[in-house]
């Protein structure tokens, strides 16, 4: 199953959450979002800097990573970035590609 990266920021609302009822409710939340999608949630961890949560999740594909994404996102505690992530072996399926191209300038 597809690994995607979730980088979490809460807003306003989405912090006054936080400090209502804890970190282990977000990622109850979060698990129980990737479940409903045929998914799980791998690792969920709050972090300092600019993004507040960091959640690696299984998903069954791109659509359902993007219907988390956006249904987070609408519901107005918290803003989400996904990134895609690749295995080894999808990086060397890539390598093995004969892909035509030409470099501007040449």
């Amino acid at each position: 199953m597809p690994k995607y990266q979730l980088h979490v920021n809460y807003t306003l609302d989405g912090v006054k959450g936080v400090l209502a009822k804890g970190g282990t409710a977000r990622k109850s939340a979060a698990s129980a979002a990737a479940k409903s999608l045929g998914g799980k949630v791998e690792s969920f961890y709050f972090a300092f800097g600019s993004t507040d949560v960091y959640c690696v999740a299984d998903l069954p594909d791109n659509a359902a990573a993007a219907a988390l994404a956006l249904t987070v996102s609408a519901a107005g505690g918290a803003t989400v970035d996904t990134t895609v992530l690749l295995t080894t072996e999808e990086i060397d399926q890539a390598v093995g590609q004969n892909v035509k191209y030409k470099a501007p300038g040449s």
